[in-house]
């Protein structure tokens, strides 16, 4: 006698190739009966989007000033128009070119040394077994974060002073690090990692940390090295993590650190440290030229904008994972 289960089981099996019904519609309620019932929820969600609205969105009314002459005494809809005067004033000045090279390199070397370093250190400290050691290793990391940028700068122009700098002790030169615009980057670079590489791995480590732990049992019976154990379970599981904040870094490419640049930046290493974030500065801050600078900005974050689109399609293709 043949069991109804297993024949079901074997016609499912092979019924792949048939053309299946269509999935009942779903009915869902109608919006007022959904607000009625969670009006409560929705009374929450209203506080954050107002703030939203009125924080964010509201002054993007001051966005049309980078196409105005504008003036402060007749206000901004009492300035004249001028249409894309400012941007090309910008795009035919001789640093444009420069400007736009120097941002984009920055940020780029920094994207690519700086990403990888959080996923690494998340993985080695999710292999401690020892909880004291692995608390103590992760303040030691962490703690850089809390460091402000002008600490830092300060701290950068003492250590690779050229006279009594730490460096030029251990190395027993006397170079001047910071003028030297084949190092600008490298300073640049090296103490963002330091600084902020620590800080990236909270979030690896709160993805690691929901990985089943009888993945690791099993992988451990059928005689699997550490090694396995990293590639064939937890960087899978920090793959979709990964993505996105590849994502959110792409989406940034523009935006290279003001603060930091602005204090290291010297005569002589202006070639390599002169970004648009600090022309900007100059321009409306010092300058007073706020339709040009909010011109410039403009364009900033309009390529930042194509940049993120692209960039999370790239990844919906390649890993099926989608941020906008």
């Amino acid at each position: 006698m043949s069991n109804p289960s297993a024949a079901a089981k074997a016609q499912k099996r092979f019924s792949f190739g048939k053309k299946r019904d269509p999935a009942p519609p779903v009915h869902r309620k109608p919006l007022k009966m959904r607000l009625a019932e969670n009006w409560q929820l929705y009374l929450l969600l209203l506080i954050p989007v107002i703030i939203t609205i009125v924080y964010k969105y509201g002054p993007m009314y001051g966005i049309q000033i980078a196409f105005r002459d504008f003036k402060a005494s007749r206000g901004i809809w009492g300035s004249e128009w001028v249409g894309f005067e400012w941007f090309e004033r910008f795009f035919t000045s001789p640093n444009c070119g420069r400007m736009i090279i120097n941002t984009v390199l920055l940020s780029l070397y920094s994207l690519l040394w700086s990403f990888p370093v959080p996923i690494i250190l998340a993985l080695a400290l999710n292999q401690l077994r020892f909880h004291k050691l692995k608390r103590v290793v992760q303040t030691v990391l962490y703690a850089p974060h809390f460091i402000s940028t002008m600490i830092i700068c300060g701290m950068l122009r003492i250590f690779l002073s050229p006279s009594g700098g730490l460096i030029n002790l251990l190395l027993g030169t006397s170079i001047d690090f910071i003028n030297q615009s084949s190092m600008f980057r490298t300073i640049y670079i090296a103490s963002g990692i330091w600084q902020e590489a620590g800080w990236g791995t909270i979030i690896y480590l709160a993805t690691l940390s929901s990985v089943d732990t009888s993945l690791y049992e099993a992988a451990k019976v059928d005689g699997a090295s550490v090694f396995q154990r990293i590639l064939h379970i937890d960087l899978p599981a920090l793959i979709p993590m990964a993505v996105l904040q590849l994502i959110l870094s792409a989406s940034n490419l523009m935006n290279v650190g003001f603060e930091k640049v602005y204090l290291l930046q010297t005569d002589l290493n202006k070639s390599v440290s002169d970004i648009i974030a600090v022309y900007v500065y100059e321009q409306g801050i010092l300058g007073a030229e706020y339709s040009y600078s909010t011109a410039i900005g403009l364009f900033n974050t309009a390529v930042n904008i194509v940049l993120l689109i692209i960039v999370s399609r790239i990844a919906k293709k390649a890993g099926d994972v989608q941020f906008v």
